[in-house]
């Protein structure tokens, strides 16, 4: 679910995905990201057999796989702009529908999926985009009117490993809510989660600088996964309601 970017010249998403797959999946900001997200959906097990759910920058297929497991009933759809991440998503998630998609492109999905979604979700995307204004409006085409939409971006500042992957910017949440409204989105909420240990977190991927980049691309050393066990367990005491955490989350609907 991670990111989409901006031009497959500029951000080799194919490469990025074989290259740091396995580090990826360990991050606990992954984990901690998808708890944020579900909560913000506020999906029932009642109302799972009427949802319909985009997933904008499906990478993989990790958000979506485990979406399915609590959901089964909904139905998916997924785009990413690396075909090697929609073909992992569609292997892991068979009664999902994923295509390959370039976000400042004209949507070009089959006409059915027009106005089609109930729920979306667009985490770790906009921060690679040169034109996220754009992509938005692009997006709005799939959405049922009163579609919820739920984003999540970074905030505070921009690590090596992030410009390495194609970050062109990091959000601040007055930002982050003139975006969604430029866009033509109401905004229903806007919190910056993860203080005080997400932001700790991403100061010592900052302090890493290039470190991490080869550190991610091998097997990880012992004291970076004495690192991910430490954090993992120090999110669980993190503020999600607040604006001063670096992990931005906003939910956003389509007009009626």
């Amino acid at each position: 679910m991670n990111a989409n970017a901006a031009s497959a010249d500029t951000d080799d998403w194919n490469r990025h995905w074989s290259s740091y797959a396995a580090s990826n999946a360990l991050n606990p900001a992954q984990a901690y990201r998808r708890m944020l997200i579900f909560r913000a959906l506020g999906l029932s097990s009642n109302s799972s057999a009427q949802t319909r759910l985009l997933e904008l920058g499906c990478g993989q297929g990790e958000f979506s796989s485990e979406l399915k497991q609590r959901h089964p009933d909904l139905q998916l759809l997924g785009v990413d702009l690396s075909h090697t991440g929609v073909g992992i998503a569609q292997s892991r998630v068979p009664s999902g529908a994923f295509f390959q998609q370039d976000l400042l492109q004209p949507i070009a999905l089959p006409e059915k999926y027009r106005g089609w979604a109930t729920h979306a979700v667009c985490s770790e995307v906009l921060e690679h985009l040169d034109d996220p204004l754009t992509a938005l409006r692009h997006v709005r085409t799939l959405l049922a009117p009163g579609a919820r939409l739920v984003i999540t971006v970074p905030a505070g500042p921009m690590s090596a490993f992030d410009k390495h992957i194609g970050h062109r910017r990091h959000f601040t949440p007055e930002r982050l809510r003139q975006l969604l409204l430029d866009a033509g989105l109401q905004v229903e909420s806007l919190n910056g989660a993860g203080f005080p240990f997400f932001n700790l977190y991403r100061l010592t991927v900052v302090a890493r600088g290039k470190k991490l980049i080869d550190d991610a691309g091998g097997a990880l050393p012992a004291s970076a996964r004495a690192a991910i066990w430490a954090f993992t367990k120090l999110f669980r005491l993190n503020r999600i309601e607040t604006l001063r955490g670096w992990q931005l989350v906003a939910v956003a609907a389509e007009p009626r």
